[in-house]
């Protein structure tokens, strides 16, 4: 783990508070010039920022990086401290004078932690509360996994994560906590800024002592920095334990208020009323006005000292989180106001912070004098946390196609273990990189095979005990080196750990091609924390399924409808709902190949439980017909029938492809000649649609190959999923449409039942092409 590098002395004290006071000023100072009058927006909104909460923070982060970091350790910062970090990375040179002020400025420094954006030392995206606090938990395990299957190096370092204590509130976090792996992680350390206030006010029953039974029960060493050095030596006075007694019980927001008073005004409030206020009073009467205000406001996440010494008792056999009592806006002038969340210093208020920190306003970013001891200790700190740079990902070969014929009924959830599994005869190199990570759904999403090939990964080689079973079909071999990470019944946990998975690439030149399947209804409740992954630069393929209204028995509350314009939208993934298995594996060998490398992106892919016919697909024999299929089929979708002079077009994606087919034939005995299109992308096709009018990066070509002027028909969309995903279609030529799709929640049946219910069978196709061809 990180190595100590304690500075005891009175000299390194006396340094580290100057470099306190300074990262106090510049990170007030960029929030301040982010806001000031040559910024303003010419529309009147605000730019805003934190000093308040950057105040809290400020001695936590100096005497982190600058007695305890290692070049090995990561921290993820909470995000409104922000302007605390680029303070502390401006001192340690990775940021010009110029650049801070730039804060939430057009590519400037951004609002929040950002790996992507920024351009100084960031290691963890942070500004969706509680995915940031998190990150580094699978952060650990992304660490730990990628060592022992990809070669990443090994290390020591520890995984920090600065929590805010509002953030507690979030469901992300426990979720994590309780997770029984992470109690095996000792490299993780959560540090908790405990100032007790969040955006709006004075958080009324926030309670630390509940708040770290919680981390106990899960495994978790618990240490409590409530009371700093001086004041702790203040209660083993005379009538010190009453002082102790009497702040102990009072309540959060009384304790706030007495902040804001002066020293005369403590001298009458704090003792209070109870039978012990005569000894209190007695024993602020023996301290002058400057040490009472030190009373109320001598914390312990504002003593460095304290921290250190915290820091240092950190066992790395098991995770710790340390609660750091702080108050919020400490050093300003608007520190303990409870509306202090993002209120920003008036000028009188800026000047009186400069003048008791010595510091220029006309001068901002003046750095430490050359020959300072303040100046030395950045100097030699930087030094210790230079890293090397990240080498190249090696570049991963992996197939396009496995060139074989699709027969018989089956599922494209069926097919995504068997392309696994194939995977590892096909391109054995690239199969050792994938991972694959399920939330407890891994037989029921078909990976069933794939874990008995593969093994489970554990951090360490376990039993099992039921080898020798012989009616135990998955067999649970957890080891170092298995390819697949089983967590519990949490989504959030699940595409939390594909981003870290998703990021090794760029961490340490090492690429994985992380795989997480869930029940696609749940995509909605993991997409926050995966689209926060992909933001930060994880690479992976998420597999919803089964979906859909093809469900049938498992009724609404499985019933997936909105998934599939979700992905469409979604920033940096490409989304995919095939029919058949052979587009399913054209498409996700495509996915696999764009996983890991600097101009990647991840994809989502919608899967079925539905086995179809897979003749239906009618893949062309001759090899130019089959390559011609595949390279439309990852582009987006292709024409599945084709008439000689159509009427209409009927227009399918996904498991209700064969329900246009059969569309058509009774079309055809009715007179009406119609094509049929299978749709494998919306995603892709939507962006082709948008660079044949100029708009971003998609291939125009597909959109030509698949809706030809000269074909140009009324269109009848369908999928099993909302109808507006396939709407866009029909300007392309700009003809009729009508758009088939389930736009209520379901109910058990049988898949025709609910077919007929929704209007996305045969019956509603058929209905809707005659409508368009004659609406007489």
């Amino acid at each position: 783990m990180s190595m100590m590098t304690r500075e005891p002395d009175v000299r390194h004290l006396a340094a580290l508070q100057d470099v306190e006071r300074k990262v106090l000023w510049l990170s007030t100072a960029i929030v301040d010039a982010a806001n000031a009058p040559a910024r303003r927006d010419p529309d009147g909104l605000k730019v805003g920022g934190h000093q308040a909460s950057c105040a809290s923070m400020t001695t936590i982060m100096t005497t982190l990086w600058f007695t305890t970091l290692s070049s090995e350790d990561r921290v993820s910062v909470k995000p409104h401290a922000s302007p605390v970090l680029h303070a502390i990375n401006y001192l340690l040179g990775e940021l010009e004078a110029e650049q801070l002020g730039t804060l939430r400025a057009f590519k400037g420094l951004q609002s929040y932690p950002s790996r992507s954006k920024d351009p100084d030392t960031v290691d963890y995206s942070t500004g969706s509360v509680g995915i940031g606090a998190t990150a580094p938990v699978w952060g650990a395990i992304a660490r730990r996994y990628s060592a022992d299957t990809a070669g990443a190096p090994r290390s020591r370092g520890r995984q920090y994560s600065l929590v805010g204590d509002a953030e507690l509130d979030e469901g992300a976090v426990w979720e994590a906590v309780l997770d029984p792996t992470v109690s095996e992680l000792g490299e993780l350390v959560w540090i908790v800024d405990f100032n007790r206030q969040s955006l709006d006010r004075v958080v009324p029953n926030i309670s630390a002592t509940r708040l770290q039974a919680m981390f106990q029960a899960a495994g978790w060493q618990v240490l409590t920095l409530k009371y700093a050095t001086f004041l702790a030596e203040l209660f083993e006075t005379p009538g010190g334990e009453h002082l102790q007694h009497r702040i102990d019980e009072m309540s959060n927001p009384e304790y706030q208020r007495l902040l804001r008073c002066s020293a005369t005004e403590l001298r009458e409030r704090l003792p209070g009323a109870g039978p012990n206020a005569d000894a209190i009073r007695a024993l602020l009467d023996g301290l002058d006005d400057a040490e009472v205000v030190r009373v109320i406001r001598g914390l312990g996440g504002h003593d460095i000292p304290s921290l250190v010494d915290a820091f240092e008792r950190i066992d790395d056999s098991r995770p710790t989180v340390i609660f750091a009592y702080t108050i919020k806006g400490n050093g300003l002038p608007t520190a303990g106001h409870p509306q202090n969340h993002s209120a920003l210093l008036k000028p009188d208020q800026l000047a009186q912070v400069a003048a008791e920190l010595g510091e220029r306003i006309d001068d901002p970013w003046r750095r430490f004098d050359p020959d300072s001891e303040a100046e030395a200790l950045c100097a030699r700190v930087a030094g210790r946390l230079r890293r090397p740079p990240v080498p190249q990902p090696g570049t991963l070969s992996i197939p396009t196609d496995f060139d074989r014929t699709i027969t018989g009924h089956a599922s494209t959830q069926q097919a995504l273990g068997r392309l696994l599994l194939d995977l590892t005869r096909r391109a054995p190199q690239a199969a050792s990189r994938v991972v694959t990570v399920a939330p407890d759904v891994a037989s029921s999403t078909n990976l069933g095979g794939w874990v008995n090939k593969a093994g489970v990964w554990s951090p360490s080689q376990k039993t099992d005990w039921f080898a020798d079973d012989a009616e135990t079909i998955l067999h649970w071999d957890e080891r170092p080196s298995g390819q697949h990470i089983e967590l519990g019944i949490a989504e959030v946990n699940l595409v939390s750990l594909l981003g870290e998975l998703g990021a090794t690439w760029s961490r340490w030149g090492e690429p994985l091609l992380p795989i997480g399947t869930l029940y696609d209804p749940f995509v909605t409740r993991a997409l926050e924390p995966w689209s926060f992954g992909v933001y930060g630069g994880g690479q992976s393929i998420l597999v919803g399924t089964p979906s859909g209204v093809t469900l049938a028995a498992e009724g609404g509350a499985h019933q997936s409808i909105i998934t599939p314009s979700v992905g469409i939208e979604q920033p940096g993934v490409v989304s995919f709902e095939p029919a058949f298995v052979q587009d399913f594996e054209w498409c996700m060998l495509d996915a696999l190949s764009r996983l890991g490398r600097p101009d990647g992106s991840s994809s989502y892919f919608r899967l079925s439980s539905r086995a179809l016919d897979q003749a239906l697909a009618a893949v062309p024999a001759d090899p130019a017909g089959r390559d011609r299929r595949r390279r439309q089929s990852v582009a987006g979708g292709y024409a599945l029938r084709r008439t000689d002079a159509p009427a209409v077009t009927l227009v399918g994606m996904g498991a209700v492809v064969p329900e246009a087919l059969a569309a058509a034939d009774r079309l055809a005995e009715l007179g009406v000649a119609a094509d049929v299109v299978c749709i494998t992308s919306a995603d892709r096709m939507y962006r082709a649609v948008r660079a044949r009018g100029g708009h971003g990066d998609g291939d125009p070509a597909i959109v030509e190959q698949v809706f030809p002027a000269e074909r140009a028909t009324p269109l009848v969309t369908v999928l099993d999923g909302h109808p507006h995903t396939l709407a866009f279609l029909a300007g392309i030529r700009g003809v009729r449409s009508v758009n088939l799709g389930v736009t209520e929640f379901g109910q058990t049946g049988t898949l025709q039942e609910l077919y007929r219910l929704h209007g996305i069978g045969a019956d509603a196709i058929v209905g809707a092409a005659l409508d368009l061809v004659d609406p007489t």
